[in-house]
């Protein structure tokens, strides 16, 4: 049995913890939340033991999953792999820069397990076309969601778009180029929408837009590439691929069009998109990788790196919201 401890148990919390509850192979130990009111609700609900102190709790398990505030990822992450835990960490990996290179160091120092919380990565949508030859050249996104208070310690960038980075980071295969972007603080004291363009190596060209101030919520990823098109609705789930048909396309919905080059068969396919609990899975996936000793889906490095890219979003909308 894995002995799991949880610290945070707010709203984000308690569903990592009715999950960890339907995972074979493990034992919950009991959670950590300096807030008497939820801690007390929680330890009666689910029966679980309220740790005193950090360091108690980590003593009593062999991995940790933070769903705490991003300004405690740090000091809780680096409690646990000095006493050499492996650690579940919700996105984004740390508050700052330096304080993601440190824990990346110290991870692989360790040689623990660790994984970010990027759990779009497992959404059912996603899935449906993780194992297509998938080569963008072109990405357009949208996510949109309705303001509330809670993630509001940190901007837009790292609340909500940080997952549209760590999709794109994964899917295309170049370095960053160039970055331009704005942003607006409109409820917050940071950005709280904000038009990001990112330009890679291979050409690629990636233009994001992020928004907690919407009135409709929408979370749509639309991917161009030779001969196909690629569009995923993480909200709805549904995943639509249109491209040139090929002999070996069967079931597949197809029509005759006229170009230049004469005439193109197109086909239209929507994936079955397989039920699934995305968070269930990354932990299920955290959990795995510890057992069999392999490597965690999102790792430390992952989410530095969508988190580097984060920062330096932030400091060109900084740098431009100066020079106004």
């Amino acid at each position: 049995m894995l002995k799991v401890g949880v610290f945070g148990v707010g709203h984000l919390g308690k569903f990592h913890l009715n999950n960890w509850l339907e995972i074979e192979g493990i034992k919950l130990v009991g959670f950590y939340d300096p807030i008497d009111e939820t801690a007390k609700e929680v330890a009666e609900k689910y029966n679980l033991k309220r740790y005193s102190s950090p360091d108690k709790l980590i003593d009593a398990s062999d991995a940790v999953d933070i769903v705490a505030p991003t300004n405690h990822h740090f000091t809780l992450c680096e409690k646990a792999i000095r006493k050499g835990k492996h650690v579940f960490v919700e996105k984004p990996l740390a508050h700052t820069i330096e304080e993601g290179r440190l824990l990346v160091n110290m991870a692989r120092e360790a040689n623990i397990k660790m994984q970010v919380g990027h759990v779009e990565r497992f959404n059912p949508a996603y899935l449906a076309v993780k194992d297509m030859k998938l080569n963008p050249m072109f990405i357009e996104v949208h996510r949109l969601a309705q303001f509330n208070p809670r993630g509001t310690e940190v901007s837009v960038i790292l609340d909500l778009m940080i997952h549209d980075i760590d999709i794109i980071l994964s899917l295309v295969k170049s370095d960053v180029k160039n970055i331009l972007a704005s942003g607006v603080a409109v409820m917050t004291d940071t950005p709280d929408i904000a038009n990001v363009r990112i330009e890679f190596n291979n050409g690629c060209v990636a233009n994001l837009t992020s928004s907690r101030i919407s009135m409709k919520k929408m979370r749509k990823i639309r991917m161009f590439q030779k001969d196909s098109y690629i569009g995923i609705d993480f909200l709805e789930k549904k995943t639509e691929i249109i491209k040139l048909k090929e002999d070996t396309d069967t079931n597949v919905f197809s029509f005759d069009i006229e170009t230049p080059n004469g005439k193109k068969t197109i086909a239209v396919a929507n994936p079955v998109i397989q039920d699934g609990n995305a968070i269930k899975m990354e932990l299920q996936s955290f959990k795995d990788s510890i057992v069999e000793n392999k490597p965690t889906a999102v790792s430390e490095i992952d989410g530095y790196l969508a988190m580097e890219v984060a920062h330096q979003i932030l400091e060109k909308i900084s740098g431009s919201s100066s020079m106004a």
